[in-house]
Order: C-alpha cells, then structure tokens, then sequence
C-alpha cells in the first residue's frame, strides 16, 4: 500500500484535488456573495468577459504550456536538468511576446470588443482591467507547465490557492470599506480582484522556480567551455549535467551553441504548441459564440436584456459552478495523466496506457453517479439556499444529468492528448459544440434556457461516447507504437 502511495499520478492527484477543492469551496462562496452583492444581472456582466479572458489565453499560453509539460517529462526522466530549464525559458520568452501584444490589443480596443463583440457597451472598462492579468497568467502559466511536467504538483496547487485567497480576500475588502463610507461598489471591483489573485499567483510561481533554478545551477558552480564540435558530437544540451552528488563542473559551450540549442527547442515547442494553440482558439471561439449569443437569444425568446443577463448569470455564475465543484478531483487527474501517459506510450508500455484508460472510466462514472444523485436529491433546496433563486435549483436539476459524461469525457480527452491523439479531441470538441450551437439559435427562441440545457446534455453525451470509442480503440490494438505514437496526429 505504501509503495502505490509513491506513484506520481496518485500523490499529485491528492495533492492537486485537495487544493482545488479547498479553491472550489473559497470560490464557490466567494460566487454566493456575488450573487448577493451584485445581483442577477451584474453576474451576467461579470461572465460576459469570460470569453475574452477564455481567448487571450488559447492565444498565449494554453499550447505553450503544454508543450513545456509535456517536453519538461521527457527531459528530466533522462535526467537532463539543465535542458528542462533552457525548454521552460525558451517557452516563456515566446508565451509573454504574445501575452503582452494581446493585452495591449484588449485594453487599447476595449470599447470595439464590448460593442461588436460581446454586444454589451457596459463591458468595456472590465476588459480594460483584464487586460492588465494577462501577461501575469502566461508568467505563471508556464511556470506551472514546468512543474506539471517534472510532477512537482505542489507548486500549481499552492500558487491556484494564492490566486484564489488574494481574488476572494481583496475584493471583500473593497466591497467593505466601500459599504462603510456610504459608496455603492460595482462589479468592476470582482474584475480587479481577478487581476490580483492573478498577481498573487504569479509571485508565488516567480519565487518557486528561483528556487528551484538555484537547486539546478548551483551559484559556487564552475563553468568549464566546449568548441561547437565537441558539443555536437557528444552533447544534445547546451549543459553536461553531472550525476547527483558528483563533484564534477557541468560544462557550458560558446554563443553560437546556444543560439543552436535554443532555436531547436523552440521549433519543438511550436511544432505542439501552435496545433494545440490552434484547436483551443477555435474551440474557445465557438464557446464564445455560444456565451454571448445566449442574452441574445433570450431575449428572441422575449425576455427584456435585464431579465437575459440574468437568467445568463444564474446559470454560469450561480448552477454550473456547483455542478462543476466535484471536477476538481477529474480536473487533478487529467493534468497528470497527459506527461504520464505519454511518457508510457514514449517507453511502449501498452499496459500503463490500458489501465489508466479502463480505470479512469470506471471511477469517472462511479464518481458521475454520485454526484448526480447528489444534485437530484439537493439541487432544488440548494438554490434556494445558497442563491435565493428557484431558478438556480431547477438549472441544478436538468444540469445534473450531465456529471458521469462530463467527466468521462475530460479525462479520457487529456489521455488522449498524451497519446499525441490531439487532432482526434479537437474533431470530438468542435463536433459536441456545434451540437450545443444549434440549440441555441434554434432551440432557445423556442424554448428558452431549458433549450440549451437540453443542448449542453445531447452535446456531453455525444463528446463522451467519441472519447470512450476512440479509448477503446487504444485498448484493443496489439500494437500500439504503430496505432498512437506521440507523432500521429500532430
């Protein structure tokens, strides 16, 4: 028993899952006192920017990140240190020259975003202080990336609670000494403590990988030089590393080395990062479509825009964060199967691939079920307790039908990915959101809110049986090196 307690998918998945419930449970009320300070319709304005913040990061970090990730595992189980660290920085430096370009972009253009694309004029001053956490998400973005990577989850945890206690704590804060000096505060304040726990986040990543740099390049160290040619012939790193408790000095080459070393590192990263990149633009794009077209169609329905916004913002700020609270255990497992299983498919291990495919969907679905009779037994007395809306607990009712195949579908999505099958998940992605598309322009001016609900099940449904097809699949194949190397599909 204490040998499986060792296992890097277990203690990170504790690790990770006890940290993002502990953030659920912050968050989860800090959405309750939204609710209640800001109401119904300044909730739906709050997540009317979701998919412009949803956006800048499929653009900046989200494919890079995972690129360091999945490139950081295949260096260090070589125990080559050194290039782990050349990878995180060359991703980085690439990452933030996007990061800021595209918060320059979002803060000079704010009032042309609000208008022509989000469709709500009052938007325009939140996106001008978002845009001011953006470069501050790619920072530690990457910075997790590396970690995930070498299966050091403490860190991402520590720095998602960072985030999540600065967000919560200063926007309390604020809203309280606004109260007591007689000012009405505005939802503008909940943006500003996003940029804050985006800020709090990052220091914490900043300082840990300092840290860890220390550890790695040692600052008594002697740099001893290598011509070019040495380098090529008996190095693949820019660095020899020595062995662990070796006295012997790492060995650094000359200028044209390193331009070399860094100019491959970066079209490896690219050569993942920009497809990855690629499929979550688009799909980030068509859940933005689906976000904002929702008030609209609402009010198709013949709702006024005060009463869409408001059935928008019980649904995303109010239901679905509850129905997603118990994600955070598939979430935790999802981040770490991707480095794992693709080390294991790198290495031919076709039984590790198997058995974390077979029993990632016998717990999701034993999972699933719980929580869906959870929510059926709590969901209706739930929104009224916690929200004050009746209309919460019957979104919490319909949505619970959705738990077993949401989380099936994430998990197998990310082994997926690990396997290199990532053109495959993105076709399964598009597929259940076009799915969830056309019921909102055909299904909601007829039917209301409960016609996308119907959609957001047909399309989980459909997602979840093309994952489990492709996994079985994989299962069933006697030779996987030829079935899913890591270069299919890229």
């Amino acid at each position: 028993m204490k040998r499986n307690w060792k296992n890097p998918l277990i203690t990170g998945t504790v690790i990770l899952t006890l940290t993002g419930l502990l953030s659920r449970f912050i968050g989860f009320f800090y959405r309750i006192f939204l609710s209640n300070a800001f109401g119904a319709e300044g909730m739906g304005i709050y997540q009317l920017i979701a998919p412009v913040l949803a956006l800048s990061f499929a653009l900046t970090a989200s494919g890079i990140q995972t690129a360091i990730s999945k490139y950081v595992a295949s260096e260090t189980s070589t125990h080559d240190y050194h290039t782990s660290f050349r990878t995180l920085w060359a991703g980085f430096l690439m990452a933030m020259a996007l990061s800021v370009a595209c918060a320059l972009a979002i803060y000079l253009c704010a009032d042309a975003i609000a208008v022509t694309f989000l469709m709500e004029s009052r938007t325009a001053p939140l996106l001008r202080i978002i845009a001011l956490s953006i470069p501050m998400a790619t920072v530690h973005s990457c910075i997790n990336g590396y970690f995930y990577g070498i299966r050091k989850t403490a860190i991402p945890a520590v720095s998602q609670l960072a985030e999540q206690i600065f967000r919560v704590g200063s926007v309390y804060l604020i809203y309280y000494h606004f109260r007591q000096h007689g000012m009405q505060p505005t939802i503008s304040f909940a943006v500003a403590g996003l940029v804050i726990g985006e800020g709090a986040s990052m220091i914490v990543s900043v300082v840990a990988i300092l840290s860890r740099a220390h550890h790695v390049f040692p600052s008594d160290a002697r740099y001893t030089y290598k011509t070019p040619h040495t380098f090529t012939s008996d190095m693949q790193g820019l660095y020899t590393a020595p062995a662990p408790g070796s006295k012997d000095r790492p060995v650094i080459t000359d200028a044209p080395v390193l331009l070399t070393t860094y100019r491959r590192i970066c079209t490896n990263l690219l050569q993942l990062a920009i497809p990855l990149s690629a499929n979550r633009l688009v799909l980030n794009l068509l859940q933005s479509i689906e976000a904002i077209y929702i008030p609209n169609k609402l009010m198709a329905y013949g709702l006024n825009n005060a009463d869409a916004l408001g059935v928008y913002g019980v649904l995303t700020g109010m239901s679905l964060p509850l129905i997603l609270f118990p994600s955070a255990i598939t979430n935790s497992i999802s981040v770490l199967l991707l480095p794992i299983v693709s080390e294991a498919d790198a290495s031919g291990n076709r039984d590790a691939v198997k058995r974390a495919i077979l029993t990632s969907i016998r717990y999701c679905l034993l999972l699933g079920f719980a929580c869906t009779a959870m929510f059926l037994l709590l969901g209706r007395p739930a929104g009224r307790l916690l929200f004050h809306s009746e209309l919460a607990g019957s979104f919490i009712l319909i949505l619970s039908f959705i738990c077993p195949f949401m989380y099936i579908a994430s998990t197998l999505g990310s082994i997926l990915n690990g396997l290199g099958k990532t053109a495959q998940t993105f076709l399964y992605s598009v597929v259940s959101l076009l799915l969830r598309l056309l019921f909102v322009f055909a299904a909601i001016p007829l039917y209301g809110i409960k016609g996308y609900l119907w959609g957001m099940l047909a399309s989980q449904i459909l997602q979840t049986l093309l994952c489990t097809v492709s996994a079985l699949h994989i299962c069933s194949s006697r030779h996987p090196k030829n079935r899913y190397s890591t270069t299919d599909n890229r």
